[in-house]
């Protein structure tokens, strides 16, 4: 079935993590993550140390290491997140750079970009926290 809005599984895996994460009182490995969001041990790793590398989380090794949560649930934004991982949102522009449109009416323009602004503002006010 199609999607018009569709979070990559990169993005599914780091906001599904940090819950996960937020929730636990120690931190939690690649293995308990993969069996808490059902995706492979080595896609949550590269995910979470990109995680890691913006300051989002922290990582131990050892046998008692895994990943944790560097701020406060309430400080971390669900953008922070998507973005960390896909990159900054381009909103507005022609996916196919056309300088002229053609056609009359752009359904890109009415429509599809009504909504992902809309779902760019939701991304930057809620926090990880309501989803806890």
């Amino acid at each position: 079935m199609a999607k018009i809005i569709n979070f990559s599984d990169a993005a599914t895996i780091g906001i599904h993590g940090l819950i996960v994460l937020a929730k636990s009182k120690k931190p939690v490995n690649a293995i308990e993550l993969s069996e808490k969001i059902k995706y492979s041990k080595h896609h949550i790793g590269k995910v979470m140390q990109r995680l890691v590398k913006i300051g989002l989380l922290s990582s131990f090794r050892g046998p008692a290491g895994g990943f944790q949560l560097k701020k406060k649930p309430e400080d971390i934004l669900l953008y922070d997140i998507y973005t960390a991982i896909e990159g900054e949102v381009e909103l507005g522009e022609c996916p196919h750079d056309l300088p002229i449109c053609p056609v009359d009416k752009c359904i890109r323009n009415e429509v599809i970009t009504k909504l992902s602004e809309e779902f760019v503002n939701f991304l930057r006010s809620a926090t990880l926290n309501e989803y806890l």
